[in-house]
């Protein structure tokens, strides 16, 4: 038994870092393809495309003399242009007032140097990293969006999922009406009309079948399948899937998700014994509820213990019909600005106290979190790829020193000033950023080992 529980545990660990670094691999070449591609249509030769840092274990280069390496360590990359005294795009030392001595000469070598093109040419380039990542991210998007179904009208039955529960719902049955309240052709209000009308566990539904009006009653409007399972969650962890339906909770039965959601909430942290029924087999397992920041109705935030479970819409699996390419893009750019929101809010408060610091995930914590969404399916995975390199993309637009933001800072200024920033200064406000940085880097690792 405990070669098995050994054998599961690397198993996961594998599948958590393969996940992992490709992950990172992918995302990491697009925001540095983004930065090479863009810096070649502006004339900046890059003379080093690195995927990793560290010692390189791949290299070849190619006609136009850039040299294309992978590298040991997968968490980053760079594209070291002309010029460059570091993959960071800190400018040569050889500098004259303001001006690099081996380009005084050679204009064109001048050019094509980061440090010699045009003010447009180098915050288009820069630029080009974070905005390659919300495209990528976008195309994602798009692609689950535009093959992923809504929901058909009229409202009918595509599926009765599989469970131990009484459903007296059929394939094929047209829904009419829920607890007196119309299913007409405007899905947008169907949430309200539910949420309101709601006040039982139970419903009474009409269907409309083969051709006949049938008043169904009784039926669990919300039952307790799950049809998502979270990462970093105390449900996956404890092994539920997708599809599983929870019986008992501490031996007491259970008829509907509600009935999850308050067990949990007075649970205050205490492990919970539950029974689960899978694919006609019931089955047992255990998990200990986490406290997480939910935030309320006035914008501020309560603790609340939460096993990252996520419910059914309807207690069946409707029709659908794939989504026009007009709404699947309006919605794949929605997903980019509430990522990015979502993130920009979560730093916020953690900065000043409303939420935990345990929010903020380093390496190790995406890692796992890479992994689960792996064994949770393609679909999933592709997801957080999306997820990730939005929030990369957004994190290098801060306005901090070595990241992509903190260029085009400088180059703010110098349009503002008319000149380029004193080197000096420019190479003092890299070190500090630097320094922040590795600071974040150790705080997120110190949370992955700390954090629950």
């Amino acid at each position: 038994m405990e070669y098995t529980l050994v054998f599961s545990q690397f198993n996961n660990f594998l599948i958590a870092i393969s996940a992992f670094i490709l992950c990172l691999s992918i995302i990491v070449f697009v925001h540095e393809f983004g930065h090479y591609f863009i810096g070649k249509v502006c004339g900046i030769h890059a003379e080093v495309f690195s995927v990793g840092f560290g010692p390189v274990l791949f290299s070849t280069n190619d006609k136009h003399g850039t040299k294309w390496q992978i590298a040991a360590f997968p968490l980053g990359g760079y594209v070291k242009f002309l010029g460059d005294k570091s993959p960071a795009s800190n400018p040569s030392l050889n500098m004259q007032d303001g001006q690099d001595v081996i380009f005084n000469h050679n204009d064109n070598l001048k050019r094509g140097s980061m440090h010699g093109a045009p003010l447009w040419a180098r915050f288009s380039t820069v630029a080009a990293g974070p905005a390659f990542n919300f495209v990528f991210s976008g195309i994602i998007f798009f692609l689950i969006y535009v093959n992923q179904g809504v929901t058909k009208l009229p409202l009918t039955v595509q599926k009765v999922y599989e469970s131990p529960l009484e459903n007296k719902l059929q394939s094929g049955d047209i829904i009419k009406s829920i607890n007196d309240v119309q299913i007409k052709n405007d899905l947008s209000i169907i949430g309200n009309m539910l949420e309101s009308s709601f006040t039982h566990n139970v419903a009474t539904y009409v269907v409309e079948r083969s051709g006949r009006l049938i008043t169904l009653e009784n039926i669990i409007q919300s039952p307790p399948r799950i049809a998502q399972v979270l990462p970093k969650s105390a449900a996956i962890s404890a092994g539920l899937e997708k599809g599983d339906i929870i019986l008992s909770l501490n031996s007491e039965k259970i008829n509907s998700f509600n009935q999850i959601k308050k067990f949990v909430e007075k649970s205050e942290g205490e492990t919970l014994q539950v029974k689960f029924w899978r694919d006609g087999e019931v089955r047992a397992t255990q998990l200990t509820p986490l406290i997480v920041d939910v935030p309320d109705e006035t914008g501020a935030f309560e603790r609340i213990y939460r096993i990252g479970i996520v419910s059914d819409y309807f207690p069946f699996e409707p029709e659908t019909t794939k989504q026009s390419i007009l709404v699947a893009l309006r919605n794949s750019v929605e997903s980019i600005y509430l990522i990015m929101e979502g993130s920009v809010k979560g730093l916020y408060h953690i900065l000043f106290g409303n939420i935990s610091s345990c929010n903020l995930s380093g390496p190790i914590s995406i890692a796992e979190t890479s992994g689960q969404m792996a064994k949770q399916g393609g679909l999933n995975y592709f997801w957080f790829i999306a997820v990730l390199s939005t929030a990369i993309g957004m994190i290098n637009l801060f306005p901090i020193p070595v990241l992509d933001g903190g260029h085009l800072l400088f180059f703010a200024v110098e349009a503002v000033i008319g000149k380029k920033p004193n080197p000096s200064i420019v190479n003092t406000f890299m070190t500090l950023g630097f320094f922040l940085l590795i600071c974040l880097m150790l705080f997120s690792i110190f949370n992955d080992f700390l954090c629950p």
